[in-house]
């Protein structure tokens, strides 16, 4: 059999026709990487793993998490910002190192370099110590740091991370210093303090709530009304500090990413959002869901970007 050169035209036109649509009727049909800009074993990266478990069964594919720690997650979302837009690489981020790291360096991406998808879940900020630390109290570690400026330490995972943030803020209230040192992740610095090198930890409600009353003590939480997951933890607040921050773990994928495949993984995220085991899963996690859809989650981080340059301008945080 022969093809006429309009015969030829024609299936050449369908062929082409058909590789444009390939993602909607195709995608996803291997594993999707979803990269984690810190150590294993922090609050960022359970909910990463938690959250791939149900997300396979929403999408029918494998989701891999990859761990890229380093420069407070700016080096897993510069990989991320680089990769194809094809849905299969995708990013658990942290507000505020999200909106921050562009602020205060040139970190290797934008706030415009993603397309976003899905905010999940929050995480308070909170000052803890271990149990047979001298500082049992906010207001003994306050009065310590006000006596004895910059000897005491304080652990965060990352400059520009919310741990950090909160530092800066507290400093400025309470009119202490102390001694700043960043981790590559939660894991480390919660070893770090219970191994007694680190005085203070700098760990969202979640990544310490699990050791509170056991090797850990919680001083503060900086949530604006105390957590219902960290009932007995008063609140900064409470103890006549008015600090309120927390980190927002959400979904973002390379900036160009098709319509329909990024529809697919926002409806996707949603009904994991919505499940009732993944949400028990958070509250066993100690930390609360929050979940916004892209266009929604986006305003919000417009809002943060345009608070966290206030505070840049009043008191860089980087020198």
């Amino acid at each position: 059999m022969f093809f006429t050169r309009k015969a030829a035209a024609r299936a050449a036109l369908s062929v082409a026709a058909l590789c444009a649509a390939w993602p909607a009727w195709a995608w996803p049909d291997h594993p999707i990487e979803l990269v984690v800009g810190f150590a294993p074993g922090g609050g960022t990266d359970l909910t990463a793993r938690s959250l791939a478990v149900f997300l396979e069964k929403e999408l029918g594919t494998t989701i891999v998490v990859q761990n890229k720690p380093g420069a407070s997650s700016a080096i897993a979302l510069s990989y991320v910002a680089r990769a194809k837009p094809d849905g299969y690489t995708l990013a658990m981020t942290n507000m505020p190192g999200l909106v921050s790291l562009p602020i205060e360096r040139k970190a290797g991406f934008t706030t415009a370099d993603f397309t976003y998808l899905a905010n999940l879940v929050r995480d308070p900020s909170a000052f803890s110590v271990a149990a047979d630390s001298p500082y049992q109290t906010l207001d003994a570690l306050i009065k310590a740091a006000r006596e004895k400026p910059g000897s005491i330490s304080y652990g965060s995972t990352g400059v520009g991370t919310d741990d950090h943030l909160a530092l800066v803020l507290f400093q400025n209230l309470t009119g202490t210093k102390l001694n700043h040192v960043p981790y590559n992740g939660a894991g480390p610095l919660r070893s770090s303090v219970l191994g007694g090198h680190t005085v203070i930890g700098g760990l969202n409600l979640g990544e310490v709530m699990p050791y509170h009353g056991k090797n850990m003590r919680v001083l503060a939480q900086a949530s604006a009304t105390r957590s219902p997951l960290g009932p007995d933890v008063p609140t900064f607040k409470e103890l006549g500090v008015n600090l309120v921050f927390a980190s927002e773990r959400g979904i973002v994928a390379p900036k160009g990413l098709p319509a329909d495949v990024a529809e697919k993984l926002r409806q996707a995220l949603g009904k994991v959002a919505a499940n009732p085991e993944f949400q028990a899963q958070m509250k066993q996690q100690f930390t609360e869901m929050d979940y916004l859809d892209g266009p929604q989650w986006q305003e919000r981080l417009k809002q943060d970007d345009g608070r966290l340059r206030q505070i840049w301008a009043n008191t860089p945080w980087v020198e």
